[in-house]
């Protein structure tokens, strides 16, 4: 039997039922885990790459991370572990975030000066912070906070962390739905050692992949042309300049469509005379959030 532990979860148990994320016990990735994969138990890292090597080293059979939000943007990390992981994206999960303000019993609105949490929540709650002239510091990881101020015991300071980062450490919520819009949610992928393999043929698909450019004039419009004569969509697109003289980009991709259709297949074909290198990095479902909303099953690729 699995062994209580204090969240109200069992614990890690064998690796193969255990999902793994960045932060603490009551982090929103935390939370996105238990929403995609309620009947996996979830197993806290300090950082990305250690939730990624958990997978990598068998403690883990998968790991969620975040990638973007709909107000703060793109979530940087992740993308310098994609040239070197030997991971496959196999789900993608999108988490409606919604933050609380949280303190010890005994604190209210009026007593908190400062709030402590991640710099994505921080940006998230912007107005919030503003309109009641508290001073942001910023933390590691929401949880964390959470966790750090439950120690303290200090009723100036509070955190903004999750209602589940306010149960496991005993906090009181002095106020929720703090986040600056209503549409506050952060695109998650998972992670696995084994690749997905849905049937393009009854599931809409998505393919992620890394290129790089040769470093010459129009090498990008001529990569991405096979795209557009294809009528294949590119979703993301984004770049980052590598080498140690920065002459050459590297691209992050993501497309509408398994390899196996012809489209992806000629695009990527024509992709390969114009680039150096070339990473696939998993061909998934794309999550029911991309054309139903709130009302989609919150499973990846149900």
């Amino acid at each position: 039997m699995a062994k209580a532990r204090k969240d109200g979860r069992g614990d890690s148990g064998a690796a193969g039922n255990t999902i793994a994320f960045q932060g603490e016990p009551g982090a929103n990735s935390d939370m996105a885990c238990r929403a995609a994969f309620p009947y996996m138990a979830t197993l806290p890292c300090p950082t990305f790459e250690t939730a990624m090597a958990a997978v990598q080293a068998g403690k883990a059979e998968l790991a969620m991370i975040p990638v973007e939000n709909s107000i703060a943007g793109r979530v940087a990390d992740l993308h310098s572990l994609l040239p070197h992981t030997r991971l496959k994206i196999m789900a993608e999960h999108f988490q409606r975030v919604e933050h609380c303000l949280v303190a010890v019993p005994g604190a209210t609105l009026k007593s908190i000066k400062t709030v402590k949490s991640h710099v994505q929540a921080l940006a998230q709650c912007r107005n919030f912070l503003k309109r009641h002239r508290f001073a942001p510091v910023v933390h590691a990881d929401t949880a964390g906070a959470a966790r750090e101020i439950a120690q303290d015991g200090d009723r100036d300071v509070g955190a903004i962390a999750s209602s589940l980062a306010a149960r496991i450490y005993g906090l009181k919520v002095l106020a929720r739905n703090i986040e600056d819009a209503d549409h506050n949610t952060t695109r998650m992928l998972v992670f696995s050692r084994d690749e997905a393999t849905p049937d393009w043929r009854t599931v809409q698909c998505m393919t992620a992949f890394l290129f790089r450019v040769k470093s010459r004039p129009a090498a990008l419009y001529k990569a991405l042309g096979g795209f557009a004569t294809n009528g294949i969509n590119i979703v993301k697109l984004e770049s980052y300049l590598s080498g140690a003289h920065f002459e050459q980009a590297q691209f992050y991709a993501e497309v509408e469509g398994h390899p196996e259709q012809r489209g992806v297949r000629l695009a990527f074909e024509e992709l390969g005379f114009f680039s150096e290198e070339f990473k696939p990095l998993g061909t998934f479902p794309a999550h029911p959030f991309r054309r139903k909303g709130w009302d989609a099953p919150t499973r990846p690729g149900t």
